[in-house]
């Protein structure tokens, strides 16, 4: 399997709230980097705490992918994430709690396959548009 359909493959295992699927299509040495937030985990199940995170935050919210790339053994993803904040959200600041309020926000994600497996994700979500349509940042 290429590497934009492992990607692909991936977002729709997320949206689907499918924790099976998304981790067997994760090497169990996965790393994952948040750039927004300076996040980054290690390891099957750190991925699956940061995915469950934001379905525990969002849990309505949805990947929509506009843009699929893949070259050689790299994906990237451009997608539109909406969702409204129904549970705590992990910051860096400390946890903001639910607001009730909808977001949209643009996402960049680089992902490296191997074996039909992401060995490596970094994610360039807009927090600054998620945290500024939360209220937690001033518009």
């Amino acid at each position: 399997m290429d590497a934009a359909s492992v990607a692909n493959d991936l977002m729709e295992a997320f949206n689907d709230s499918d924790w099976e699927r998304f981790s067997a299509l994760c090497s169990p040495d996965v790393v994952y980097d948040e750039k927004g937030s300076n996040r980054t985990t290690k390891g099957v199940d750190g991925i699956l705490d940061v995915a469950k995170g934001w379905k525990t935050a969002f849990p309505d919210i949805h990947g929509r992918i506009w843009t699929s790339v893949g070259v050689a053994n790299t994906a990237v993803l451009e997608i539109t994430w909406t969702g409204s904040h129904q549970g705590p959200l992990s910051s860096p600041g400390g946890e903001v709690p639910p607001t009730g309020k909808s977001v949209e926000f643009d996402d960049a994600q680089v992902y490296t396959v191997e074996n039909g497996q992401v060995t490596s994700m970094r994610n360039y979500g807009d927090f600054l548009t998620m945290l500024t349509q939360l209220g937690v940042l001033p518009g």
